[in-house]
């Protein structure tokens, strides 16, 4: 398995959301200063075209192009993974090999959706796009949106054909696959949070960061979690466990990346709320849930309870 830095590919690295205008057009300004945004308020890299960025209604093209902006507005001040995976093999191989062309620093692969490949078919298709890139290469499972479950039989086949295979984002509340997968490959093999509400736990079995969706609105927050535990302060990341809790729960009152645009636009960190089909903006009942969670965390005003139109 390949060699990384200690500190490469470690900490919070939040799936940055899509911003898209009333016309349906993404808006790329407001996309580069999100990612100004995480790195002021100190996240350890970013995530470009996980699902919080709903790239399924994205084009090949318009994802290639907010992984550009992202690169240049992230200027190597801090690591950029580039979510390039699709259900389509041909999508993926040209994402994948764009990302290496413009910059950056690793790729998170997702099990093809829809097509419920056997665990032969998985092992063999990420052995080939191995072959087509030499960075750092993550595979994201993540079971309930994808239909696919991993063994650790076939993490250990890809990793025997790709020596650059370096981990996995875990969207899955099997932490029995966790301790195998470290168990089997070592702490150098980086296993991502990916779902919010299980941060701490796997952080505390050795996970080396989060993709925590929640990290758009709160990114010190979930730094600060991390952070805690890599420390080795089991007793204040569980304080930050439960305060956090609610907030990670909220993420999931509509599909995400449904209320996570709200709560932006609410703390002004969207100009716009807007979806693309089949997603649609929180009904007034999920908004009014998540102005109450917001303030409840500290991140809006408890005497101004009126929602922007």
């Amino acid at each position: 398995m390949l060699e990384l830095d200690s500190t490469f590919l470690r900490g919070s690295y939040p799936p940055l959301i899509t911003p898209f205008t009333a016309a349906g057009d993404i808006d790329y300004d407001t996309y580069a200063s999100l990612v100004e945004f995480q790195i002021t308020e100190g996240s350890h890299g970013i995530v470009v075209n996980g699902t919080t960025a709903e790239p399924s209604v994205l084009t090949v093209a318009e994802r290639q192009k907010i992984l550009e902006v992202a690169v240049q507005a992230a200027n190597k001040r801090v690591p950029v993974m580039a979510a390039t995976g699709s259900q389509s093999h041909a999508e993926t191989v040209a994402l994948t090999e764009h990302a290496q062309r413009v910059g950056a620093d690793a790729v998170l692969i997702v099990t093809p959706y829809y097509i419920r490949p056997s665990q032969a078919g998985l092992a063999a298709y990420y052995a080939d796009l191995g072959r087509r890139t030499d960075l750092p290469m993550l595979m994201y499972h993540i079971p309930g949106r994808a239909c696919v479950h991993v063994t650790l039989d076939t993490l250990a086949r890809i990793a025997d054909a790709v020596p650059h295979f370096v981990g996995m984002k875990h969207a899955s509340p099997e932490l029995t696959l966790v301790t195998e997968a470290l168990q089997r490959f070592g702490p150098q093999f980086r296993i991502f949070v990916g779902l919010e509400e299980l941060s701490f736990p796997m952080l505390a079995l050795g996970a080396c960061g989060m993709v925590n969706a929640v990290s758009n609105i709160a990114p010190r927050a979930i730094r600060d979690l991390y952070e805690t535990l890599a420390r080795g302060d089991l007793a204040e990341g569980r304080r930050l466990h439960f305060e956090l809790f609610d907030l990670n729960r909220a993420v999931f009152f509509d599909t995400n990346p449904v209320p996570l645009k709200y709560m932006a636009k609410r703390l002004g960190l969207l100009r716009e709320n807007h979806h693309r089909l089949p997603l649609i903006p929180a009904s007034a009942e999920v908004e009014a849930r998540l102005d109450r969670v917001l303030r409840e965390a500290g991140l809006l005003a408890t005497d101004n309870p009126a929602r922007d139109s």
